[in-house]
Formats: structure tokens, C-alpha cells, sequence
């Protein structure tokens, strides 16, 4: 063994203890740390011949990167819906790394039954049935992109036709539909050999980012029984709106068509009683996406894909070598997602659901879209801002208000100023077609004290145009 790794073997707990007590040096300063630095990055290193050892890396990374760490896992980073991670995650988070095991097949840990126990834990919170089998992957652009690869492999199916074996040649287009599909979408798309040109957008509700259920009806019969998949929304990245996924799923009875519901956020809704009755209806989808990274605020990255269509799934990502052994009655998950080797990411999500239950994930969820609400309603009062949506869920979507309509030039220098103010940190957005501005609540250590924080960070960036 080379002497640097024996010593730092030697030398393990003292290396473990530092890296600890940098860890929670950074986490106690998460409520004042600039929440968003914009780094200004130095040369890149040269390889060294010879290491200094895990202590002196360690010490010579913080010291010259720890101020440019902003807060991102703090409670005023509104830019993405970012959750945090809960201390009982991120002491999960830890034992992850340090028991490093492959989730990639069964025979020999424990590992992928708890994987599976997880699974069972989150239908549980999400209220979905046991029909919806599970799969941990490594976050919702993923998420989405498998949920559409099995929905590809059922349309060719129709057709006689296996995707996954002989691939897309002479196979007709095959439309998405959706109100407002998220990016990932278009990227997963683009990855499957779809185009993203088959995202096809459908008509919303006035003054709404749901679709119309009307407008896709009509969408769907102009296909003339052709296969389709409809990605419905269930808490839209803009305003946290949701489709109808009761009308949506019912349309499944006249045509032909996968539903994909991308609850990337929005499922964790159904933790609480007055919020849940927005997913009624997702039991009739075909396949699900849920982020654990967001609401579930266990540490990056993590998501799961639900689906009904095990099988189908299989057919897509099975894996045939020796080594991995027969495919079997019940696939390995290696078989049910893009990678082999996979990360024991769902022990996080385990040891949380445990650790706080139900109710604790009701708890964050009610929060932070209470602390949204209170925030639409400062900025609303506001004669700088107005709101270009009603917060109906944990985001706020507003824009400057004023006699000259916003650009998006405007939008970006005010963003600049509250960012450079390290208060907050929020992204822009268009809604309408309206330049704004987005502030998503969900994070755990959020407070009721950190929405007036972050109004007059708003409010004194705007002063400054």
C-alpha cells in the first residue's frame, strides 16, 4: 500500500472528525452565509507527483474554497425547488458513502430490500397504490426520461414493433402532449430519439399553466387512435399548478394514449389532507415522477420512477451478461433503470420517512407554502412588484411593476442585485410571455422570519433600477 493511503488509514478517525467538524462549521452558518456567491475561479491545479495526504488536501480545499460555498441548501435559496437535508438524511447521506454499496443486484446485501422498503414507505406518503412498482434514480430529468423510454416501448408495442430491440426505424412519430411540459421533457426527448419537436403544446385553462382537458380531447382525437403520450403536470416549475389528472386519466377510456404524470415536486402534496385532493386521479397514470431532492429534502441526487409497467420497463433496461445472472421473476434494479452501478440512494429517503413521518413531511410541506403565500402577499402590496399568477402552491411567480412593461434585461440586472446581496437567491421565468421572476419555497429550515428577509431584498433590489 502506498504510504499516503496507509497513513491516511492510520489516520482515518482524526480525517473523519475534520471533515466533520468542517461540515458542521458550514451547516451553522447556513442562516447568515451569502445564500448565492458568484465565484470567480483561479487556474486550474496541476496534477501533484507526489499527494500531501487526506488532512492537507482537505484543509488547503476549504481554506481556498469555503467562501465561495454559498448557501444553497440554506433556507432563503428560492432559485430552484431545492430542498435541503434533513439531519437525519444527511447523517444517512454519510453512512452511504462510508458503507459504499452497488444497488445494482441482489445476492448479497441487504441493501436492495431497503431500497424496496423505501419504495413501499413513499407510496405510503404519496398515497399510491401497490400496483405502482419503484425504482431510485438520480433525479427528476432522469426520472422523466425512463418514464418516457417504458411509454415508448408501449406505444411500438401497439404496433407490433419491440423499440428496445429493433429500434425506431419505421415506426411513425409519436406526439407528446402536454399543458406545460417541463424542460426535462423536451430533453428526454431528445435522448430517446422522439424529437423534441413531438412535444407539442396543448391549450391551458385562461390564465392558468394546466391544460385544458377539452383541448387535449380534441388533440387526441385528431390522432385517429395513433399512440400518444400525455405528460400532465402535477406542480408546474413557474406557478405549482396542477392538471386535472382525474379528467386526464379518464380520457384514457376513448384513447389511446400513456400517462405520464411528472410530480416532481408537486407529489409530495399528497402529505397533506387539504393539498391531496390535487393528485386525485394519478392512480390512473401509467408512470410518476417524484424528486426526493426536493420536498423529500434528502441530499443530491435523488428521485424515484413509479410505474404500473414493470415489465415493459424491463424490456427497455435489461442488462444480459453472465456476470449479472438471469433476469428473473423479479428484475434486479439494474434492470430498471439506465445504470448498473447504482448509488445506495435510498437509504436517506428510508431512515427520513422513518425518522419523521408523515406528519413531519406534512409539516415542511404546509410551511413552506404558507411562507410562499405570505410572500405573494408582501410583494403583492407592493407598489414595485405584481404577481403574474396566484400562489396556489410553494412558488411565487411575479415581475416588476411600473409603467414600462419588464424585459428580461430588467429581470436579470434586479436578480444580479439580490443575489450580490447574498439575502436570497431566486431565477427568472417567463409567464405569458411576461419576463419574471420565480421564488420557490422548499426547504426545511425556512422560517416565518425568513419571508420578510427576503422581501426587503426584493423590495431594496428594486429601489436601485
Amino acid at each position: 500500500m502506498h504510504p499516503l493511503l496507509a497513513s491516511d488509514l492510520h489516520d482515518l478517525p482524526a480525517l473523519l472528525a475534520t471533515a466533520r467538524d468542517l461540515s458542521l462549521d458550514y451547516l451553522a452558518s447556513l442562516p447568515e452565509r451569502p445564500v448565492a456567491v458568484r465565484a470567480a475561479p483561479g487556474p486550474l491545479p496541476a496534477l501533484p507527483e507526489v499527494g500531501a495526504g487526506g488532512e492537507a488536501a482537505l484543509q488547503a480545499f476549504w481554506h481556498q474554497y469555503a467562501d465561495q460555498l454559498g448557501a444553497g441548501s440554506g433556507p432563503r435559496f428560492l432559485g430552484f425547488i431545492t430542498g435541503g437535508s434533513t439531519p437525519a438524511a444527511l447523517a444517512a447521506d454519510w453512512l452511504v458513502s462510508a458503507i459504499d454499496q452497488n444497488l445494482s443486484s441482489d445476492g448479497y446485501s441487504v441493501a436492495p430490500d431497503i431500497e424496496r422498503a423505501a419504495l413501499h414507505l413513499l407510496r405510503q406518503l404519496l398515497g399510491l397504490p401497490e400496483a405502482f412498482a419503484g425504482v431510485f434514480v438520480t433525479g427528476a430529468t432522469q426520472s422523466n426520461l425512463v418514464g418516457l423510454a417504458v411509454g415508448r416501448q408501449w406505444a411500438a408495442a401497439r404496433a407490433g414493433h419491440n423499440v428496445a430491440q429493433q429500434g425506431l426505424y419505421g415506426l411513425p412519430p409519436l406526439p407528446l402532449l402536454s399543458g406545460a411540459a417541463h424542460s426535462s421533457i423536451y430533453k428526454a426527448a431528445a435522448i430517446l430519439g422522439l424529437g423534441r419537436a413531438q412535444v407539442r403544446a396543448v391549450g391551458q385553462l385562461p390564465g392558468r399553466e394546466a391544460v385544458d382537458p377539452q383541448a387535449l380531447e380534441t388533440a387526441l382525437r385528431a390522432l385517429n387512435s395513433q399512440p400518444a403520450v400525455v405528460v400532465a403536470s402535477a406542480g408546474t416549475v413557474n406557478s405549482g399548478d396542477f392538471d386535472d389528472l382525474r379528467a386526464l386519466a379518464a380520457l384514457k377510456e376513448k384513447y389511446p394514449f400513456w400517462l405520464h404524470v411528472d410530480a416532481a415536486f408537486g407529489g409530495l402534496a399528497a402529505a397533506v389532507p387539504a393539498l391531496a385532493p390535487r393528485l386525485a386521479g394519478w392512480e390512473g397514470a401509467d408512470s410518476i415522477t417524484v424528486d426526493a431532492h426536493k420536498w423529500l429534502n434528502v441530499p443530491y441526487d435523488a428521485a424515484m420512477l413509479f410505474t404500473r409497467h414493470p415489465a415493459l420497463q424491463a424490456d427497455v433496461f435489461k442488462n444480459s451478461a453472465a456476470y449479472l445472472g438471469a433476469l428473473g421473476e423479479r428484475p434486479d434494479f439494474l434492470h430498471l433503470a439506465p445504470e448498473n452501478s447504482r448509488r445506495f440512494r435510498a437509504l436517506p429517503v428510508y431512515l427520513s420517512l422513518l425518522a419523521y413521518g408523515r406528519a413531519g413531511f406534512a409539516d415542511i410541506v404546509a410551511r413552506n407554502c404558507a411562507q410562499a403565500a405570505a410572500l405573494g402577499a408582501l410583494l403583492a402590496a407592493s407598489p414595485a412588484f405584481r404577481l403574474l399568477a396566484p400562489v396556489r402552491l410553494n412558488v411565487v411567480c411575479f415581475t416588476l411593476a411600473g409603467p414600462a412593461a419588464p424585459t428580461a434585461a430588467d429581470v436579470a440586472r434586479l436578480l444580479a442585485y439580490v443575489r450580490d446581496s447574498g439575502e436570497t437567491f431566486l431565477t427568472p421565468t417567463q409567464f405569458a410571455g411576461v419576463p419574471g421572476l420565480r421564488a420557490a419555497f422548499s426547504n426545511w429550515r425556512t422560517e416565518t422570519a425568513d419571508v420578510p428577509r427576503v422581501a426587503k431584498a426584493l423590495l431594496d433590489a428594486a429601489a436601485r433600477r
